[in-house]
């Protein structure tokens, strides 16, 4: 079967990855088609609460935190370029973090939490309760002390996705929703495109960027096992209750939006493929906001709804060339999409027309896991 359609690049996946993959290229005056089961930026990148946090939340992700530096330097202009060329706001928030703490033994907490930033080159400082409650008043009286992140932000998950979709279209780019990429077409050692349905779409470059998805696309799987990992939500409205910045505990999180409401979530659940809101979700969100905010306790809840993370088995991006030519894989960013958008971008613009990335990625690269199989089977016994 010949191919029916022809584009210099395609994308699988039309989320916030997909859609800044997109944009980047065709700003190069690529000619890239974008193909998605759904309307684009119903997914994952519809769900998240959007954080923009480059501090890592435990060990294992500590080797992510240059590039989550790197990607978070670029994001002013990354929404200034997007917000330029779409005519639209993304709620960006630069108004930085408080992580609140209950514990007895807070001293030690608090002095592992700013040694650990600041030896990864954070900024963080330590607050006293009282001062923490001076500069956020909603937070608890049962806190012990915080820790202000000061460069750290939000942005609005759903506006952000449509504006850069509207960018990247206003582009050149071509998207395709409501048609599935079933496989990657493949020839030999070189990947010719997509197939999508019955249809081949021939590209000189094919990006998988299809989030928890991407392992389901034949052909696929070997270089990005990845797997969802279920977050549940709630949107909360609380009116005169003053939250500026993003609070965070290790219960739960709260994101203020501009609209005036406050997000609120905590889970991280192995489900498979299903998206339920549950009353044991819902409820350890809610114990742990209103332990951090008590006013919340007034609150009218005003949406319910669970996202599909896209996680990989070390939990770390999967970034970069595979040893397909023309196959490219941009997924398993599971707590950080958001956050790695801009320098996934850039950097699969620099794979696509360069050959090469200008920062160091060999950590993040698909061929890894095809590595650590065949160690584990020349392993001795």
């Amino acid at each position: 079967m010949s191919a029916s359609q022809s584009f210099d690049a395609v994308i699988a996946g039309a989320g916030l990855i997909g859609a800044s993959i997109a944009l980047e290229l065709a700003r190069t005056g690529l000619r890239l088609a974008v193909f998605d089961p759904q309307l684009p930026g119903t997914e994952s990148s519809w769900a998240g609460a959007w954080i923009l946090s480059p501090a890592p939340e435990n060990p294992g992700m500590l080797p992510a935190v240059p590039i989550c530096k790197a990607s978070m330097a670029l994001y002013r202009e990354f929404i200034a370029t997007i917000e330029e060329l779409s005519g639209q706001s993304c709620g960006f928030r630069p108004k930085g973090t408080i992580e609140a703490l209950f514990s007895r033994d807070v001293r030690a907490e608090l002095n592992t939490i700013i040694a650990v930033h600041h030896g990864v080159g954070l900024r963080a400082e330590p607050l006293s309760a009282e001062d923490a409650r001076e500069l956020e008043p909603a937070l608890s009286e049962d806190l012990e002390a915080a820790v202000l992140r000061p460069d750290e932000a939000s942005v609005d998950n759903r506006a952000l996705t449509a504006a850069a979709v509207e960018a990247a279209k206003r582009s050149g780019a071509q998207f395709f929703s409501g048609r599935a990429v079933t496989s990657i077409w493949r020839e030999g050692d070189r990947c010719t495109g997509l197939i999508v349905g019955e249809e081949k779409i021939a590209a000189a470059s094919t990006i998988i960027a299809a989030g928890c998805f991407s392992a389901v696309i034949s052909g696929v799987a070997p270089f990005a096992p990845v797997q969802p990992a279920k977050g549940q939500m709630l949107a909360l409205r609380a009116p005169g209750l003053p939250m500026g910045r993003v609070l965070w505990s290790d219960k739960a999180y709260l994101v203020p939006r501009n609209d005036g409401r406050i997000l609120a979530g905590a889970t991280v659940e192995y489900v498979g493929f299903e998206k339920n809101v549950t009353a044991g979700g819902m409820e350890k969100i809610l114990s742990g906001a209103i332990e951090l905010a008590p006013a919340l306790g007034n609150a009218t809840i005003e949406e319910t709804w669970a996202g599909l993370r896209p996680d990989s088995p070390d939990h770390l991006p999967i970034l970069g060339p595979t040893d397909v030519q023309g196959l490219f894989l941009a997924t398993g960013h599971f707590r950080s999409g958001i956050l790695l958008a801009p320098i996934t971008a850039r950097l699969m613009r620099e794979w696509v027309t360069l050959g090469r990335a200008s920062i160091d990625c060999e950590r993040f690269s698909p061929l890894r896991f095809q590595a650590a199989a065949d160690a584990a089977q020349t392993a001795p016994a």
